[in-house]
């Protein structure tokens, strides 16, 4: 859950530390004090968009904290994935700047991240639903995404996802290999021609290298025969018989001391031992000579080595691919084509008869799919609408319309919630039956049954209590509430019924000093609380909207 935030120079709030609690925070303040941008500070901890326009005026930077703990399982293991482990104490500390300029930086317990890694696991710490998000219930194209997450569907959908794929690739196939005839001749002579070349070249796996470590001896093989020549010269002398070489005088050295050891045994004994060295320098004498013969390139040979060299360069570099053995793989790639290509009727029948498999696998995939909806849906439609009941909305009735559709990626229907706002009337798609007030207690209804089933424990409602007041704002504290019983929640309210049933209330206020605007952030104990309340609900504090606040906040804990 979050644990604290710290904000600096964000708009116009200069710094703020602010320590959240579990169950439910209410977070209020006047219009424009500045909740909001305790709302995108958090956003911009879970990697959202943030652009240089929040950098506070005459500011160097923008700079944002959060600190989550108790953190769950799967963003354990997808922080040991990108190698950002969690602190000691199983912490995680994200930290998150902007310049003036509008150059950014992103730190994920102290180490260095990219945002995409940030947004990764930030969309498994905090969901933050707010009026944007009641657009989302407006799209009828996102309603299969609730209805999957409450049956937790994970199981069919992959196995349809898996089955779908499959024979979306062999109908790729399929198109691929019935080309026209003329097509299909220009592919054929055009996979014969590069086979050709390949062939042609006669490629070996680790040549390149070969040649390379070649080509280096060709590049400096005048200076080393130099080299190995005047080693020939001191081990065997001059050609010529002039000045005797190491090898003659060693030989003599030993005969020498073989004479001497008939008297002395210790000269024998050297005698011996020289003999013994002797054989030593003879053979590196003979390798030197030979490897003097092998370094002797010419201009004709070095060239040669060059055009092997970019003829394989060449080829890696025609297929993407970075050694001979990826060429050659290549290859056998094409091979296949070819033939298939040109036992085109067989593979086709072979195709065909793949594709109606993967099709019948596909289309059992999606009834069990579909079957597994249909449960999820009916599930879904007594708990909502008992949730709409208790938010003072009994004649609402939530439907969850499957009609069939072609087979696409997510299945074989298409899902649309529908709401019937009175009896007798039919039900019709949520943008066009609800208004403000009911979308949101319709989305809070939705949220509080998915919330059963979600893994992130921190929810953050961003002023979803447009439009109602009164009893059913009273109704939506309370499953607020209710829902903080399991989750951390943190709610932008403008109502004193919602606010009241907070766990900790915050408060966002703003100043003016020296012609800037400031905004802190106070956590507010009693009577500090009641005078919010008070506040809210009447504008001015006085001693009847001081009872009334103490009154609503003891019904609210009850």
């Amino acid at each position: 859950m979050l644990q604290s935030l710290h904000i600096e120079n964000v708009a116009v709030i200069e710094k703020a530390d602010i320590a959240f609690s579990t169950g439910l925070t209410a977070l209020t303040g006047e219009t424009g004090a500045g909740k909001s941008i305790v709302i995108d500070a958090i956003n911009a901890l879970l990697g959202e968009r943030i652009t240089r326009d929040v950098v506070r005026t005459g500011a160097d930077r923008a700079y944002i904290a959060g600190v989550f703990d108790e953190l769950p399982p799967a963003v354990i293991a997808l922080l040991e994935e990108l190698e950002l482990p969690p602190e000691e104490d199983s912490s995680l500390l994200i930290q998150r700047s902007l310049t003036a300029d509008g150059k950014g930086s992103c730190r994920i317990n102290g180490r260095p991240a990219t945002v995409s890694s940030l947004r990764e696991i930030g969309r498994m710490l905090v969901n933050i639903h707010g009026q944007h998000e009641n657009q989302v219930l407006l799209q009828p194209e996102r309603h299969v995404e609730y209805l999957d997450r409450l049956g937790e569907l994970q199981a069919e959908k992959a196995v349809y996802t898996e089955a779908y794929q499959r024979y979306c690739r062999i109908r790729r196939t399929i198109k691929a290999t019935t080309l026209d005839e003329d097509e299909k001749q220009r592919r054929i002579a055009d996979l014969q021609q590069q086979i050709a070349v390949i062939d042609g070249a006669a490629l070996r796996p680790g040549e390149e290298e070969e040649l390379k470590v070649r080509r280096e001896l060709a590049r400096h093989s005048e200076k080393l025969v130099g080299a190995l020549s005047l080693v020939r010269q001191a081990m065997n002398g001059d050609e010529n018989g002039g000045e005797r070489g190491a090898l003659t005088r060693l030989m003599d050295s030993v005969a020498a001391l073989q004479t001497a050891g008939q008297v002395a045994g210790e000269a024998a004994a050297l005698a011996t031992r020289l003999q013994s060295c002797l054989y030593d320098v003879e053979a590196v004498a003979e390798e030197a000579a030979d490897l003097e013969d092998s370094l002797a390139f010419d201009e004709r040979e070095l060239a040669e080595l060059e055009d092997r060299l970019a003829l394989i360069q060449r080829l890696m570099r025609k297929y993407g691919v970075t050694d001979e053995a990826a060429v050659l793989a290549r290859r056998e790639e094409m091979q296949t084509q070819l033939e298939a290509m040109e036992s085109a009727d067989a593979y086709l029948a072979e195709l065909q008869r793949q594709s109606d498999e993967a099709r019948d696998a596909t289309i059992a995939a999606a009834e069990a799919l579909t079957a597994a909806r249909r449960r999820a849906a009916t599930r879904f439609e007594e708990d909502v609408c008992r949730q709409l009941t208790f938010l003072d909305m009994p004649h609402v009735r939530l439907e969850v319309s499957m009609e069939p559709a072609p087979l696409t990626a997510i299945g074989g229907e298409k899902v649309e919630f529908l709401i019937a706002s009175n009896p007798g009337e039919p039900a019709k798609s949520i943008a066009k039956t609800a208004s403000g007030g009911e979308l949101s207690r319709i989305m809070l209804a939705m949220k509080s049954v998915l919330a059963e089933v979600d893994d992130i424990d921190t929810l953050v409602f961003d002023e979803i209590d447009a439009g109602i007041s009164g009893r059913a704002a009273a109704k939506v504290g309370t499953l607020l509430r209710q829902i903080a019983g399991c989750r951390q929640v943190l709610c932008v309210t403008h109502l004193a019924q919602i606010a009241a049933c907070g766990h900790s209330h915050l408060l966002v206020s703003k100043s003016v000093a020296d012609g800037r605007t400031y905004t802190r952030v106070d956590d507010l104990e009693e009577p500090a609380r009641l005078q919010e309340l008070a506040r809210i609900m009447g504008g001015e504090v006085t001693d009847t909207t001081l009872s009334a606040a103490a009154e609503l906040r003891d019904r609210a804990v009850e």
